[in-house]
């Protein structure tokens, strides 16, 4: 199965988007915990929504 690149993901995992935001995964955390919008739950798997995520970096002064 062919690998997907992260930047064309819809959803990332905590430690992808971590390597893709250069975020960490504990503050990426909180971060989730806080915005509902940027998560999506599968089960009990925290994935992160790409777009939405860089949107909030955008509008985001400091994390």
């Amino acid at each position: 199965m062919k690998e997907v690149p992260v930047w064309e993901k819809t959803t990332l995992t905590l430690e992808e988007a971590a390597a893709y935001t250069g975020i960490g995964e504990n503050r990426l955390r909180d971060i989730t915990n806080d915005e509902q919008n940027l998560v999506l739950w599968v089960g009990t798997k925290r994935l992160i929504k790409r777009r939405a995520l860089e949107k909030y970096i955008d509008r985001t002064y400091s994390v």
